[in-house]
Parts: structure tokens; C-alpha cells; sequence
């Protein structure tokens, strides 16, 4: 079989290699120049352990049959159905890349940023709005990051992060110098439950207090426990881990740091103030029900902050007329396989990743989601026809539209760490689409 896969992240290429593996062409069509989707634009750059898998990702496309077609916007320069039309198969993979909103009066103020926009900026990532981020930052000494996961721990770092350290990352120039530059002393992160019910993981967390000269500052009444979250931490060692070094966090008397990282738990934002731009944010102080949820109490206080960042998860969007949950923000599927609301799944259409799923997991999650994905699309059409042909080669090519292909993506690693170089790193990310266009075409 001739398949398209559409997404070159983790989950798309595991369904690629899974695809290859079984003796089938894939073409694997991306609408950035470059692949590795949150690999690339959404892995802190500081942790370049976990950045470093797409050095494994890329031996995908060295295998029989695998094509890159990067620059291509399904939805924009080629249709779903076109794609039904060339192929015999279409597996949807582009992920969960949209942030979800804290729906309270003041967030469109100017100072009010999405955590998935900061990422993206300080990744290098072509979309990225950065005059918006780096007058955001340049007005900020305080900032509020609501959220107790590994995005929101990731945020904070970034912020509070000494510059030898970032220096070693494959940052863009530009987002150094704003950090380099930047006032950010304190950093507040919100959490509406307990400790005990934050998902970050122990290694993220740890790392907050391993800066020289930045305090970590939690209220010792944090970690007093009601039931639902005493019985959450003694059935899951991670979380035991997590709450014991918060404790030890909480018993730390003298903060004498130049910068402090505040940790704020029962504590939701319900307002935030300020007249053209963020000047504070309102907090409700919340007690845990027995089910674990947080209610609200009616007790509020202020944080003096400039900058607020929401990280309160990533959301799914449509693409052409495919099937879509509102609710949930995925495409509904069954074993992988897109289901329209007559119950009767689109023959040839199948998804993976986060659009199928929703923002779970590790990267490593994404290779069982995807082999489940693939193992439905064999079972359907292993014993049917093949449509052969060369995929979308010819629609393209009458449309001017000339892909980037996995040597030009060569080239632009190449160009990256040549770019590097000449600072003494390793790479340095280019940052715009004219920049990766003109590496990946040149000769």
C-alpha cells in the first residue's frame, strides 16, 4: 500500500516506521519545512536528553519507501479528500498544538500569553508572535504561571534559568538576549488542588531548586493533606516522591536569593487586573472536596504580577471536514479509526497521536497509540486493491507546490549547526520559515 501520513511528529513517524516495518510506502506530509513536531517546538531546549530522540525519529525516513513532504498544509494547499483520492490510506497525525483558556475576566489583556505561545517562542518555532512575547517579558518582574505540570515546571525554569545554562541550547540568538535582558525575579505558580494532585514529574520538579541563587518558597500550609489527597499520594509512589521534596521546600526558613520561584497550592486565578495590560491577578483560595475536586471558598488575595502565562493544557483543532469533538477536542475514533456520528468509520482514514487521544502521555506513548492505529489500518485493507500511482506528486507539482524533502532537511541541520558554531554551540535553531526555506533549497 501507498499511505500519507500527515504529521511528522513523534506519533507520525511511529506510525510511519510501524507502516515501513510491514513493507508499505509512506509519505510522510508536514506543514512546517521541518519534522519532529513538539520534539522540536515543544521539549524545553535544556533538556537535551529528551530532545535528542529525534536523532532516533530521523532514521524513519532512511527506510524503503519513506518520504518526507514538508511545507504542506493539509487543509490549505491539498484537501483531505484529495489525499482519500492518492492514497490508499490517510493517517491523521498532527497533534494537540492549541492551548485551552482560563475563561475569567482579563485574560485579552496585553501580558496575558498562552504557555504553548512561550514555548513555542523560546523553541524557535516559525509561528511563533515575537514582538507580542518579548514586549510581554520586557515589561515583567513578576509573573503568575497557572498550572502543575511538566509544561508550566518547564515555563518557569525557562524563566528563572541562569544564562550559562541556556547558552548551551539550541535557542535562538533573539531568545537568549530577551532572557538574557529580562527583569523576571519572581515567578508564582498556581495550583487549585493539593501537592499531592500536581502531574509533574519528580526530575522536572527537582530541577527547580537546583539554581544558585533562586529560592524556592512554599507555605508550609500547603502540604497539610485532606483525605482524597492522602489517599492519591500513598497510592502512587511519584507522587510521594513529589510531595516529600515540596516538604522540604516548606521547611526552608532563610530565602536569600536574587530570584524566587513561589509555589501556591488550593489556589485557582479568578481575575485578572489591570487597565491595558496585566498589573496583578486575583487568586480564590479552594478547599478539596471527597472526590478530589476544587471548591471554591470565597477567600481571595492578589499577586502584583506583569505577566501571566496559562498552562492548563493543549487542545486539538478540525481539519477540513473530518469528523470532530468539540468536547473533547479529538477526532472520534474507534481503535484508531476515524467514526463520522452514523457509527460507520471512513474507509481509509485513521488517526494517532494527541488528536486521537488528547494531550496524554510521554513521547514513548505515542509508539503503542500509533502500532494500534496501524495495526487497525492492516486488518482493514490488507486483502484489499492498491491504488498505486505516486501519491501527490502530480497535484502538487500543478499547483507550484515543491515539498521539502528529507535532504533538505539535511540541509537544514547542516545550516543549524554551522549556525552554531560560530557561538560555540552545538546548533542554533533557525527560527522563520524564509530561513528554513532558503536552507532547505539551497544548493
Amino acid at each position: 500500500m501507498r499511505v500519507a501520513v500527515v504529521g511528522a511528529g513523534p506519533s507520525g513517524l511511529y506510525a510511519t516506521d510501524a507502516l515501513a516495518s510491514a513493507g508499505h510506502s509512506v509519505d510522510v506530509i508536514e506543514r512546517l519545512p521541518v519534522p519532529f513536531g513538539l520534539v522540536r517546538y515543544g521539549v524545553a531546549p535544556d533538556h537535551h536528553s529528551i530532545r535528542s530522540v529525534r536523532n532516533t525519529l530521523e532514521k524513519v525516513f532512511l527506510e524503503p519507501g519513506v518520504r518526507l513532504c514538508a511545507g504542506v498544509e493539509v487543509g490549505v494547499d491539498v484537501s483531505i479528500a484529495e489525499l482519500l483520492d492518492a492514497y490508499d490510506a490517510v493517517v491523521l497525525t498532527y497533534g494537540a498544538s492549541r492551548d485551552r483558556a482560563l475563561d475569567i475576566p482579563g485574560e485579552e489583556l496585553q501580558g496575558s500569553i498562552a504557555a504553548t505561545d512561550l514555548v513555542a517562542w523560546y523553541c524557535g518555532h516559525p509561528d511563533a508572535d515575537r514582538e507580542r512575547i518579548e514586549a510581554a517579558l520586557a515589561a515583567a518582574t513578576s509573573v503568575v504561571v497557572v498550572g502543575v505540570g511538566n509544561v508550566a515546571v518547564d515555563v518557569t525554569r525557562i524563566l528563572v534559568a541562569p544564562d550559562e545554562r541556556l547558552a548551551q541550547t539550541d535557542m535562538p540568538q533573539h531568545v537568549l538576549d530577551a532572557l538574557a535582558s529580562s527583569s523576571i525575579s519572581h515567578v508564582h505558580v498556581l495550583g487549585r488542588r493539593s501537592p499531592a494532585h500536581a502531574t509533574w514529574t519528580t526530575k522536572e520538579l527537582r530541577e527547580l531548586g537546583e539554581f544558585d541563587g533562586v529560592d524556592v518558597i512554599v507555605d508550609r500550609g500547603a502540604l497539610e493533606m485532606e483525605p482524597a489527597s492522602t489517599a492519591h499520594m500513598e497510592s502512587d509512589r511519584v507522587v510521594a516522591r513529589n510531595v516529600d521534596i515540596i516538604r522540604e521546600w516548606s521547611e526552608h526558613d532563610e530565602h536569600v536569593g536574587q530570584k524566587s520561584i513561589h509555589l501556591h497550592f488550593r489556589a485557582r486565578p479568578v481575575e485578572i487586573l489591570g487597565t491595558d495590560r496585566v498589573e496583578s491577578v486575583r487568586v480564590e483560595c479552594t478547599t478539596i472536596d471527597e472526590s478530589g475536586s476544587a471548591i471554591g471558598t470565597g477567600e481571595t488575595f492578589d499577586i502584583p504580577a506583569q505577566l501571566i502565562v496559562r498552562s492548563v493544557g493543549y487542545r486539538g483543532t478540525p481539519i477540513g471536514d473530518v469528523p470532530f469533538d468539540s468536547r473533547r477536542n479529538v477526532i472520534p475514533n474507534d481503535e484508531g479509526r476515524v467514526l463520522p456520528d452514523t457509527g460507520v468509520p471512513i474507509k481509509g482514514l485513521y488517526v494517532a497521536g494527541w488528536i486521537k487521544r488528547g494531550p496524554s502521555g510521554i513521547i514513548g506513548t505515542n509508539k503503542k497509540d500509533a502500532a494500534a492505529t496501524v495495526a487497525s489500518l492492516l486488518f482493514d485493507l490488507g486483502d484489499e486493491p492498491t491504488k498505486g500511482g505516486a501519491g501527490i506528486d502530480d497535484l502538487l507539482a500543478a499547483k507550484g507546490i515543491e515539498p521539502i524533502g528529507f535532504d533538505g532537511w539535511q540541509r537544514i541541520d547542516a545550516a543549524e549547526k554551522a549556525l552554531g558554531a560560530t557561538r560555540q554551540r552545538d546548533r542554533t535553531t533557525l527560527h522563520s520559515t524564509d530561513a528554513l526555506n532558503e536552507a532547505a533549497r539551497r544548493s
